[in-house]
């Protein structure tokens, strides 16, 4: 189960540097962040310092040109390698998505030359942690018509007032892109954009959330109280958050997919293994057909998620700030999440009925994996919000072909 994200006698082959990139993600995940998985889970246990060893291995900043210290590769790279690590350890591909995709990727497609040079390079090293500040307490799938946050222009500061809730590395965070409404009047047309530091005055984090699944990404509330973010923390213009938000969506749920391909090749694997260990009435499990069965539609599905998820990766490596969010591309992108958390939901129940006993103990790794799927048929819009995108584009466009 090394294989990349494609088949390799497919349609979808990768080159041999992407297939080198997922090579090198996929040993390194297993080898530093698997170990880590377990007592993450059992504890909500953060390691201190995993951003500065995964920057330091050159996984931060994927996206970035190289003169802001990333690696100056493409969206596809960022998406092999959030594979990899959800592979091994998707509570860190989780966290790993949210610094990289849902801050810096943003940051550096909308900040000026000033916020690049002072916020990047950190970010780029994994000496920062990044996180994204948008859902609230009473603003999740309507997270932009229901935005209560506000941001006060006062001399030479934006005073933000307000709270952010599931917020992935809010807990850890030292920079944060975060949205509030500067013009209440204009309801989602009124949001803007800021950078906000940990140390800013009047921020802090309310509570750590204790969770079902991905145990070990810290996520938290964070609340804004009379919190001073200089004018110059502005990202883009007043008023055009909405603009920031919807650019970034596609691009965040064609690389949060790929984490659904990890989990699944590792499930389909553990099922694999404990069919061929254990015996039950004087035989192998795996020798039975219907087990045979459960694997097959397990592989079945697993090959048609790689594939979507890689047209739709070499679909985003070409789209432009002024693609997302429309078209076919946006569809695509929620189909792409939608199809493959819905399957990845399909091939663990497969894999622990295959496990049976074993596989409803916490403490097994199939169960922390079972525990994990539901977000993914949650977070970056909901399997519903994912149809409604899909099927409002299909009906604008009028066609498929």
């Amino acid at each position: 189960m090394n294989e990349p994200i494609s088949s390799k006698n497919g349609n979808y082959k990768l080159s041999e540097h992407h297939s080198l990139i997922f090579e090198q993600a996929d040993k390194f995940a297993k080898n530093e962040l698997y170990p880590l998985a377990s007592r993450m889970d059992k504890d909500e246990w953060w390691p201190e310092d995993i951003f500065t060893k995964i920057g330091g291995q050159g996984y931060c900043g994927i996206t970035i040109p190289e003169k802001f210290g990333g690696q100056g590769l493409d969206v596809l790279a960022s998406g092999l390698i959030a594979q990899a690590i959800g592979r091994w350890n998707y509570a860190l591909a989780l966290s790993w998505i949210a610094h990289e995709n849902l801050c810096l990727d943003n940051l550096f497609r909308n900040c000026n030359d000033e916020q690049k040079k002072k916020y990047l390079p950190a970010l780029c090293s994994g000496q920062h942690i990044g996180a994204l500040g948008l859902t609230e307490p009473g603003a999740g799938s309507d997270a932009l018509g229901a935005m209560s946050t506000t941001a006060d222009r006062r001399g030479d500061v934006f005073v933000l007032n307000g709270s952010k809730m599931y917020i992935t590395n809010g807990p850890v965070a030292d920079v944060l892109l975060v949205y509030a409404k500067t013009a209440k009047e204009l309801g989602k047309n009124g949001i803007s954009a800021f950078i906000v530091e940990k140390d800013f005055p009047g921020f802090s984090v309310a509570q750590k959330l204790n969770k079902m699944g991905f145990r070990g990404s810290q996520t938290g509330e964070l609340v804004f109280n009379n919190c001073e973010v200089p004018v110059e923390n502005l990202l883009g213009n007043v008023n055009e958050g909405v603009g920031i938000v919807m650019s970034g969506l596609d691009f965040e749920r064609a690389v949060i997919a790929p984490i659904c391909v990890g989990m699944a090749e590792r499930a389909l694997q553990l099922s694999l293994e404990h069919a061929s260990q254990r015996s039950q009435f004087g035989k192998k499990i795996a020798d039975f057909q219907m087990i045979q069965s459960k694997l097959a539609d397990m592989y079945a599905g697993l090959e048609a998620m790689k594939a979507l998820n890689l047209k739709v990766l070499n679909q985003i490596n070409y789209a432009t700030s002024q693609d997302a969010g429309r078209g076919m591309v946006h569809a695509d992108a929620a189909a792409s999440i939608m199809f493959c958390a819905n399957m990845l939901n399909s091939i663990l129940d497969e894999a622990v009925q295959i496990h049976g006993g074993s596989g409803y103990i916490w403490e097994s790794e199939i169960n922390r994996l079972y525990r994990g799927n539901k977000l993914l048929e949650i977070g970056a819009g909901t399997t519903e919000v994912r149809k409604m995108i899909i099927s409002q584009e299909l009906i604008s466009i009028g066609s498929v072909v």
